[in-house]
């Protein structure tokens, strides 16, 4: 490296504080799953400025650059100044070995000292090429959205996030804010060796595009700068990420110009990803939160798609209505039953003076709904068994030929009780088989592990203050903890189906049997010999089923969906008596399910 710094040239405050960079460049290159987005730099032969706005931290540069026979870049330096003390830095600075200013990359590991292994988002570098010619540099991350602190102290080293095709000239571009057009000055790189005319003062601004990608030395004075485009997008870098369980997620757009800006989003699908990374299978279903409605207090829902768009118009900065928050959600009833991997895609933002791209990624994956359940039904309504007889031209009952009373219809249509009954719930999901449970313990095993159990034998004894037992008093207790499997998923729209058994024997459970009474203990008049079934007690059966509810059409609805489970709860209930006739039961209701746990393992002993 035969450039040397200027003599001027001191430590400035740094926006990127060294333990940052460090974590990144040291840290484990594992497989990321992200959207991805390409970003192009023309490189010029010699030495260019590039300011990256993509994380391709899955990699590093030995392989995105080193792996590449026809890459000609030989060098790549990161301008990142020590943040331990504010001093004054006066003009653009060239890379040396061993600054503290600058970490490095060279070709083959033949720089000595170097110190940069991987390229981190929202920074610039210097890059020297040995082609002869331009050469288009593609790189490929997750895009990150820009973050910008200035200096006053010194010069910057920065770049823009102006739009990928037609971009402003420089003196258009900071028309919006004349008060820092007229003190900035700002210097570029033309290729070729550094020296007193590389980097060179921009005299003529119009004839300077403001390239995305491309970095300039920038010296404001005293002045603070914070204009790096009409608008801003308040959100952290690794943009908005849902998971399988978030389904909210809000950001601020702020206007930072004296005028009125239109600000557009888009959403993009995205790119490819790279050999090695998460497989992306689609964008996510997306709505935004718009206006409450009073009568209802639910807010309406805007769906945003790769062939729809919102916009937002933002009054003068420092106007109401100029610092807006947006509420963005997953629309999880969007998803499919057979929906699964990772949904991805890019949020871009764009204005109406065409000056800039913010692009924001975006994720999400489907929800699991494994893990424990606890909730609630709420029977309201009970079916009658109500006889119509045959009447006479007296109105009195007809005999039948049997001695008894001619029927002639029997009402057995729901009706509602005059209080509502409460059952509990409890369910449990490993992701694809669910059970009913009649108890179950929540708390640590020995190895300090939250686990869902049903036996207390599985938790540690020393933790069982912590722990805790759940219990559902209306289904019958059983020594081992018996469950009882759901046909159907655990799933928006979904219906799960059980049958719950009751021996007219229980003595546990059976409410027919009162094993201290003489007439309702199933034994005989010498009470040594067991009775038969209807004799004192009844054979119970009980089938279940749990209708959830499809999702309504309010915001918080679709991006809620199957947080927790609503629905119709039906009841058959069967008694068997003597000689095993039958009689049959229905009662209905709603149910609620919320879950507690994710741990989709259920242990027992």
């Amino acid at each position: 490296m035969k450039a040397k710094p200027h003599s001027a040239f001191r430590i400035l405050h740094s926006a990127f504080p060294l333990l940052a960079f460090l974590a990144l460049w040291l840290g484990s290159l594992l497989p990321a799953e992200a959207q991805w987005q390409t970003q192009p730099f023309v490189v010029k032969p010699g030495w260019t400025a590039v300011y990256l706005h993509v994380d391709p931290s899955y990699t590093n540069l030995d392989s995105l650059i080193g792996g590449d026979p026809n890459n000609p870049i030989s060098e790549v330096w990161l301008w990142m100044p020590t943040a331990s003390t504010i001093q004054y830095v006066t003009s653009p600075q060239a890379p040396v070995t061993g600054s503290s200013q600058w970490s490095s990359w060279v070709r083959n590991g033949s720089g000595i000292g170097a110190t940069l292994s991987s390229l981190v988002p929202n920074a610039a570098y210097l890059v020297h090429s040995l082609a002869t010619t331009n050469y288009t540099w593609t790189v490929k991350g997750k895009p990150a959205t820009p973050i910008y602190t200035w200096t006053t102290t010194g010069i910057n080293l920065i770049g823009f996030p102006t739009v990928t095709t037609g971009p402003p000239a420089l003196d258009t571009f900071l028309s919006l804010v004349p008060n820092f057009m007229s003190v900035a000055t700002f210097y570029q790189y033309n290729g070729g060796d550094l020296g007193a005319a590389n980097p060179s003062l921009v005299f003529a601004p119009h004839t300077v595009p403001v390239t995305r990608g491309k970095a300039f030395w920038v010296q404001s004075g005293s002045y603070y700068n914070n204009y790096f485009g009409p608008f801003q997008v308040a959100l952290g870098s690794s943009g908005v990420v849902f998971g399988d369980s978030t389904s909210q997620s809000s950001f601020h757009l702020l206007n930072t110009t004296p005028t009125t800006v239109t600000v557009q989003l888009q959403l993009l699908p995205s790119e490819a990803p790279p050999a090695g990374q998460t497989p992306v299978v689609g964008v996510p279903p997306l709505v935004v939160r718009g206006a409450l409605n009073s009568t209802n207090l639910t807010y309406s829902a805007s769906s945003l798609t790769t062939s729809s768009s919102l916009s937002w118009t933002l009054p003068p900065q420092g106007q109401a209505g100029s610092d807006i928050v947006v509420n963005l959600g997953v629309n999880r009833a969007a998803f499919t039953n057979s929906a699964a991997g990772l949904f991805a895609g890019i949020l871009k933002f764009t204005d109406s003076y065409g000056f800039t791209e913010v692009d924001v990624p975006v994720s999400a994956q489907p929800a699991n709904y494994a893990g424990l359940w606890v909730g609630a039904a709420s029977v309201t309504q009970v079916a009658n068994y109500l006889k119509t007889y045959q009447l006479d031209t007296n109105n009195n009952p007809v005999v039948g030929t049997n001695g008894a009373y001619v029927i002639t219809a029997v009402n057995t249509n729901l009706g509602a009780v005059s209080t509502a009954f409460p059952l509990r719930l409890i369910v449990h999901s490993d992701g694809t088989n669910a059970v009913l449970l009649q108890r179950v313990f929540y708390g640590s095993d020995i190895n300090s592990n939250s686990i869902v159990a049903t036996s207390e034998s599985s938790l540690d004894p020393t933790q069982l203050g912590n722990a805790r037992r759940i219990t559902a008093v209306e289904f019958p207790y059983t020594p081992d903890n018996q469950t009882w499997s759901f046909a159907g998923q655990l799933e928006p729209g979904g219906t799960l189906t059980t049958a719950v058994g009751l021996p007219y024997d229980d003595q546990a459970s059976n409410p027919f049997l009162h094993t201290y009474h003489p007439d309702h203990d199933n034994l005989d008049a010498a009470f040594k010999n067991q009775l038969p079934i209807g004799s004192e007690s009844y054979g119970l059966s009980r089938q279940i089923t749990l209708t959830a509810n499809s999702a309504g059409g309010d915001y918080n609805s679709l991006t809620q969906f199957g947080q927790s489970f609503q629905g119709v709860y039906t009841e058959t209930i069967t008694m068997t008596g003597l000689l095993n006739a039958t009689r049959t039961f229905n009662v209905a209701g709603s149910f609620v399910l919320n879950r507690i746990s994710p741990i989709a393992v259920l242990t027992r002993p």
